[in-house]
């Protein structure tokens, strides 16, 4: 049996956006963001993050410390009552020229081919519009939240792209509220 499925961006996202995230102690997971994919989850979604990570590639924190973060970030949305399914990482420098670093479909193609995902009812949230463009390029819905560095990209760079979000919403919280509502357009 598919289910539908969110595809989250991390940093801008679910947490606050500084930069790289060198250090655990320096997240701060964004206000609303639990009790939000909590209603997700209660709308039978099934949540995944991903993410690009390219910290380690150019030196500046060990790998362990992405791996450290994201299983930190599972256990505070557990302690809600929120279960992250998977995190899919690309590690990869930019310069590398891989086929998982956003807004290349490699990770999501990993998450379809180990999870019965519903692509028809699935979308991608991110603060960039490589998120967004993530989303086009794999037949999914592209929400863009202002968030992180979502204001500045809605600003000054969507207008000349030609990718353009199913919605743009405030935060996390009202983009889940948008979903929610499309779903239930949706036949």
């Amino acid at each position: 049996m598919k289910f539908p499925a969110i595809f989250l961006d991390r940093d801008g996202t679910i947490n606050e956006e500084m930069g790289y995230l060198n250090h655990i102690s320096r997240l701060r997971i964004l206000r609303g963001v639990p009790q939000a994919l909590k209603r997700l989850q209660e709308a039978g979604f099934k949540l995944f993050v991903v993410t690009n990570q390219s910290g380690p590639a150019r030196g500046y924190f060990p790998e362990e410390v992405v791996h450290q973060i994201n299983r930190e970030i599972g256990r505070r949305l557990r302690r809600k009552g929120v279960v992250i399914e998977n995190f899919f990482v690309c590690f990869h420098h930019p310069q590398e020229e891989c086929s998982c670093r956003k807004p290349k479909t490699g990770l999501l193609e990993r998450a379809f081919a180990m999870y019965p995902i519903d692509k028809d009812k699935s979308y991608v949230i991110g603060d960039r519009l490589n998120d967004v463009e993530l989303a086009k390029r794999a037949g999914l819905k592209g929400i863009l939240v202002l968030t992180g560095y979502g204001r500045g990209e809605a600003e000054y760079l969507l207008p000349q792209s030609k990718v353009k979000p199913d919605f743009i919403a405030r935060d996390l919280p009202e983009a889940v509220t948008f979903i929610l509502a499309d779903t239930k357009a949706t036949p």
